[in-house]
């Protein structure tokens, strides 16, 4: 098998579940985070894929920890990452709803996200922690997730998982009344909208998460129409029995910057007793209704031409499979028929003629078209890591990683 490991270190290595690969498909990024779910890593690395060379690419100060790091989809390479405060004490340090997107070029960080906990609130900054940054495909904006200090203080169960984005429209300034506030480069809003207490059978979702840019260039509509701009993310619905059902949502988006300033009935910034809401006809639809694999964790990622968005589920049998839905709805459709269940995250073949993950305790390289599966590496004892299989850029590459003596290392295996 065509396997190189990367990482040599006696630390851990973390790759996040997508961008990981410079456009180039020469280096990759990760943190250095422990293990599972501390962090507590001061770190952002890379590790060229040929020479092994490992380089620092941003060093965290004043007590803040950073990880879970994406790459911009061009050159110059600009990362992002989950930020933790500077100077951690008793009352705010590193939470879901304490944290920051930072991006990186050239060693220097700049706040992605404004932050405003102090009311009046500033529309276009955000009321605490942001994470999981993801650059749209031709690298403008950023998805991300997002929990709220407002609410959390307010009422712990109306600190909602939402997801949100980062759009060019202006830099965002909101006046400094209280220590933990500070600037942000992009105007930030909320696309997802939820309830903490969904209607049993109806499509309220009290969760929104692991979201995904729609296509290069977004999708086609039925009607013929590019919508140019979508996100579909899982949204946590509650069954008729009132049993947690995970479904895929879409939400389209403007076009238009100026457009995602615009307020709705509920104003973008929120208020003391809500949640910051979506731009004014942002409104979430349900695409499926039968639920998804809540195990192993996933994300939604679409192809590039959008006209597919994958996703894993149970077949009758109980093994989980993959299946993808079109961004229009309809009925999903099952590519895969494996014996064992698929046991990780996954990623596409940058021409969406493929799919990567972890099956068997190896990775495979599955045809999206037959559902034919190919062995990449060898079957061991121990499966590779399910947080994340991810395609090079040139779709030549798929980087993932497995533990050696104890130590979470970076691979490589030949994609074809």
């Amino acid at each position: 098998m065509r396997e190189k490991q990367l990482t040599f270190a006696s630390r851990h290595h973390q790759l996040t579940n997508i961008n990981v690969w410079t456009a180039d498909s020469q280096w990759l990024a990760f943190d250095v985070r422990p293990s599972g779910a501390s962090f507590t890593g001061e770190t952002l690395e890379r590790v060229n894929v040929e020479s092994g060379d490992v380089e620092v690419v941003y060093q965290a100060k004043e007590g803040a920890y950073v990880g879970v790091v994406t790459v911009s989809p061009d050159l110059p390479p600009r990362y992002v990452c989950i930020h933790g405060p500077e100077h951690p004490d008793e009352s705010w340090h590193y939470d879901f709803h304490h944290r920051r997107g930072v991006i990186v070029q050239n060693g220097e960080a700049q706040n992605l996200d404004a932050c405003d906990i102090t009311p009046p609130f500033t529309a276009g900054a955000l009321r605490g922690g942001s994470h999981v940054h993801v650059f749209s495909p031709d690298g403008s904006r950023l998805s991300f997730t997002y929990n709220d200090h407002v609410m959390h203080e307010w009422d712990t169960r109306q600190d909602l998982r939402n997801v949100g984005i980062a759009v060019p429209l202006h830099a965002v300034t909101p006046p400094k009344q209280h220590p933990r506030e500070y600037d942000g480069s992009h105007f930030c809003v909320l696309v997802s909208a939820t309830t903490a207490q969904p209607k049993p059978g109806s499509d309220d979702i009290n969760r929104a998460y692991e979201e995904c840019w729609i296509g290069n260039q977004g999708y086609i509509k039925p009607d013929g129409r590019q919508q140019r701009w979508a996100i579909a993310f899982i949204g946590d619905t509650l069954s008729p029995q009132g049993d947690k059902q995970p479904d895929i949502f879409v939400v389209d988006l403007p076009d238009a910057l100026e457009d995602y300033a615009r307020a709705g009935d509920t104003p973008l910034e929120g208020r003391n007793d809500c949640l910051p809401a979506p731009p004014a006809g942002v409104t979430q639809r349900r695409v499926t209704f039968s639920g998804l694999a809540q195990q192993p964790r996933h994300w939604l990622r679409a192809s590039s031409d959008g006209s597919a968005i994958a996703f894993l589920k149970a077949d009758r049998q109980g093994v989980i499979q993959l299946w993808s839905v079109s961004p229009n709805g309809g009925e999903p459709r099952q590519i895969t028929q494996l014996a064992s269940s698929i046991q990780s995250a996954f990623s596409w073949h940058p021409e969406g003629k493929a799919i990567a993950f972890v099956c068997d305790n190896s990775v495979m390289r599955c045809d999206v078209s037959s559902g034919d599966c190919q062995r990449l590496t060898i079957q061991r004892d121990e499966a590779p890591s399910g947080d994340a299989v991810v395609w090079s850029p040139d779709g030549k590459q798929i980087a993932y990683m497995r533990e050696v003596n104890g130590w979470r290392q970076l691979f490589k295996v030949a994609a074809e």
